[in-house]
């Protein structure tokens, strides 16, 4: 009876000693996901895990992708070299990208003389590029929107969360800071002022 009592006993310390250990790694967890205002990005945006890929920085030369437009155009990023380029990655089924097409489209309508919007689709992870064109239809978007429908330039992009911008200089150099989530159209005059 001894036996079975100290047995029960450890049994119960064993379990307890592992909820333990499981609580203090889930704590641990938390606190080092990335919060918006931690990681210097918009309301909207969804959470970074701490050991995803930092993706490009300021100072790194864009790298040079050719996609497909809905239009059926083949368009490299090199095209718009000497110009100013908002690289936007957004995809249909994502909230915070639907909000800001409007004000992306605002945008262009005012300075798109002066920045190149380049809208990339994330095609490989909607249910259809027919899905893509009634939506940029019924919005009435005029930038070019460039398909990934292998989702290459999100892997070279490092990109873990949508949207997101990158800021190319004339240079063909990113010359600002990513911006992750939904940019205002103050957000894009503000970057498209900073841009050289």
């Amino acid at each position: 009876m001894q036996k079975w009592l100290a047995g029960l006993f450890l049994a119960g310390l064993l379990i307890f000693g592992i909820f333990s250990v499981m609580k203090e790694t889930d704590g641990e967890q938390h606190e080092a996901i990335e919060t918006p205002e931690s990681s210097g990005s918009q309301d909207g945006a969804g959470m970074t895990a701490p050991n995803a890929p930092e993706g490009l920085q300021q100072g790194d030369a864009a790298p040079d992708f050719t996609l497909e437009t809905l239009d059926g155009e083949t368009v490299s990023l090199s095209d718009f070299k000497g110009k100013k380029v908002f690289l936007n990655y957004w995809a249909t089924w994502c909230p915070p990208c639907r909000e800001e097409m409007p004000e992306m489209q605002r945008f262009q309508e005012a300075h798109g003389d002066e920045v190149v919007i380049l809208a990339v689709n994330g095609t490989g992870s909607e249910k259809s590029v027919e899905k893509v064109e009634d939506f940029v239809q019924d919005g009435g978007y005029t930038f070019p929107v460039l398909l990934d429908q292998e989702l290459s330039l999100n892997q070279n992009y490092q990109i873990i969360s949508i949207p997101t911008t990158y800021f190319i200089g004339t240079d063909g150099i990113i010359q600002e800071p990513r911006i992750v989530g939904p940019m205002t159209y103050e957000d894009m005059e503000k970057m498209k002022n900073a841009l050289k």
